[in-house]
């Protein structure tokens, strides 16, 4: 009987398999330029979303993994947020809050957390970030859509 139920737990492996990687591919944040003939001084590499999707009410954290062809001595960090098209917030952050200054030319992340209040609407959102630098000078500009579920409506 072992031997039998032994084919049934390498399916059941490899469906899991399957599904994990699936779930994982479904995971990655897709990343699109503001302006894709802009050659901007800082590459975008990639955007971790935790928890993804958000939850409403808890902390989230954007982790955005990026390159710089030149030293950035301070500046600003703008985030627009979209809810299906429609722009809900606006925020201004000092760059050297998210990340210790000065950024050196090579590889940085900056890591912005947040917590949304419980009543976020669930739903499609987007966002817009654009890192300039203590010139005012665009160093990357760049777009993404993300999801917002609702959380636990016990702690209202």
């Amino acid at each position: 009987m072992e031997f039998q139920s032994l084919p049934q737990f390498y399916l059941l492996l490899s469906l899991s398999i399957l599904f994990l990687s699936s779930f994982q591919a479904q995971a990655k944040i897709k990343v699109n330029y503001c302006d894709k003939k802009a050659n901007y001084a800082v590459k975008v590499s990639g955007v971790d979303i935790l928890p993804n999707p958000v939850v409403s009410g808890e902390p989230a954290t954007f982790k955005i993994s990026a390159t710089s062809n030149k030293a950035i001595y301070g500046g600003e960090v703008v985030i627009g947020v979209s809810y299906v098209g429609i722009p809900v917030r606006t925020e201004r952050i000092d760059l050297c809050q998210e990340v210790s200054c000065p950024v050196h030319n090579g590889n940085f992340l900056l890591s912005h957390t947040q917590t949304l209040p419980a009543i976020t609407p669930p739903g499609p959102y987007s966002l817009k970030m654009t890192l300039k630098n203590d010139q005012d000078e665009v160093l990357t500009c760049i777009k993404f859509n993300f999801r917002i579920v609702l959380g636990s409506v016990s702690d209202m």
